[in-house]
């Protein structure tokens, strides 16, 4: 099984993620002796949960938006379907964060310590427009805990990273630049199941600067991206606070957009 690097930081959350999931206050600055996260290979250190000087709002916790009725997007033909067979494909290996492994059909990912975060790539694989399902089991999981998919990930690992909490919100991020900001803040969404064991069915749909995000075949919301048009794909876990994260990742679909 091929072990390949794990940027696994223990940084503060951005965007008021921290010892709690959406504080009032903002976060201090991160220490500057912080040390890096240890790796198998060298690569590039980056913060993917840096702190923001302005604190997130509170989500409004009353009843989730009723999710939009919009069909599923019109979609082509297969570009490839990966049923988690050939571990070549995936970063795997542990760390003192956590660890990916194979199992029968699926990528399961643990985070062992509060706060950790652990993520792994499709080697070889670069995605501009397409639709993509990919269906995410979260098995130990709470609270601001989250699970999903690093999209556009560029070779300086800029990304886009699409999120579901085991609290039922929903949200994308954006690495841009040195700079991290939240196209979509965090929501809940009647379409996001929460707590654990439970399953979604994840899936993006981006042509060129239109981006469309659902869960369980219900459309949550759009943006629009104006910097990261191309790159790779991969998915992640974060415990919020928690001791111990487990998602196993499985079935995934990439699909031509339609005309």
């Amino acid at each position: 099984m091929r072990q390949t690097a794990l940027t696994l930081l223990t940084l503060s959350m951005f965007l008021g993620i921290g010892a709690c999931v959406l504080p009032t206050t903002p976060l201090p600055p991160l220490p500057t002796n912080t040390p890096p996260q240890p790796t198998y290979t060298s690569t590039p250190t980056i913060i993917w949960f840096p702190p923001t000087e302005t604190p997130t709002p509170l989500a409004v916790f009353s009843l989730p938006p009723t999710p939009t009725t919009e069909a599923l997007p019109p979609h082509g033909e297969v570009l490839f379907q990966d049923r988690f067979e050939e571990a070549t494909l995936w970063d795997t290996g542990k760390s003192y964060m956590g660890s990916i492994a194979f199992g029968k059909n699926e990528l399961t990912i643990v985070v062992t310590r509060a706060e950790g975060y652990v993520y792994s790539l499709r080697q070889g694989t670069t995605l501009s427009d397409f639709y993509a399902e990919i269906t995410a089991q979260p098995t130990i999981c709470r609270g601001g805990d989250e699970y999903g998919i690093l999209f556009r990930v560029s070779p300086s690992l800029e990304f886009l990273r699409f999120g579901l909490s085991c609290d039922g919100t929903a949200r994308v991020d954006r690495f841009y630049e040195g700079s991290i900001t939240a196209p979509q803040p965090p929501t809940l969404y009647g379409a996001v199941p929460p707590g654990a064991p439970s399953t979604s069915r994840i899936a993006i749909w981006a042509n060129g600067r239109e981006i469309r995000f659902y869960s369980n075949h219900q459309h949550l919301f759009s943006i629009r991206e104006a910097y990261l048009l191309t790159g790779g794909f991969g998915v992640f876990v974060r415990a919020q606070s928690s001791s111990m994260v487990t998602v196993n990742f499985s079935d995934l679909i990439v699909y031509r957009l339609g005309d």
